[in-house]
């Protein structure tokens, strides 16, 4: 019989959840953000604020414990030079877990997961521009029948030359 245990299981065996949370605080600590699904966000906020707490007391025996969580040096080096001093005095509550629209392809919830003091960057930064079909889709008619500038560039070069010589 499950009893109420707090853990998610993300439909993955135990090692493969292992990497799956490692990884994901991993990128996170390295880019202050990530964009994945919102049980795996609310999981993974978790996994990093312990990791945070730990990294706070600054200990070479804390650094172990963390390393084997996080496999990255870089990712260790960013969270105990930079992320500790920032939230050195906080007493947890490093991440937030924010809510976005349903992915298009299969309608999962989405969500980002950011690190609290490093959201300088507005939510809703602006978005390249898509290209148009014609260059996105091989197939497309448009871009069957369209000429490329470089063949319509070639053919005017060559009158004008034609008609100065002339």
């Amino acid at each position: 019989m499950r009893k109420v245990k707090s853990a998610r299981k993300l439909g993955r065996t135990a090692t493969h959840r292992k990497a799956t949370l490692a990884n994901l605080s991993t990128q996170l600590l390295l880019h202050k953000r990530i964009e994945t699904t919102e049980a795996k966000a609310k999981e993974a906020s978790r996994y990093v604020e312990k990791i945070i707490t730990k990294a706070k007391d600054g200990t070479v025996h804390a650094q172990r414990i963390i390393f084997r969580k996080i496999r990255d040096k870089a990712a260790i080096r960013e969270l105990f030079e930079d992320i500790v001093g920032k939230v050195a005095d906080r007493n947890g509550g490093y991440t937030r877990v924010v809510k976005l629209a349903p992915r298009y392809g299969d309608a999962a919830k989405m969500a980002v997961l950011e690190l609290v003091d490093y959201t300088e960057a507005p939510m809703d930064a602006p978005k390249q521009a898509k290209q148009d079909r014609s260059r996105r889709v091989r197939g497309s008619k448009k871009a069957a029948t369209a000429p490329e500038k470089s063949e319509t560039v070639e053919p005017a070069e060559n009158e004008t030359a034609a008609s100065e010589k002339e």
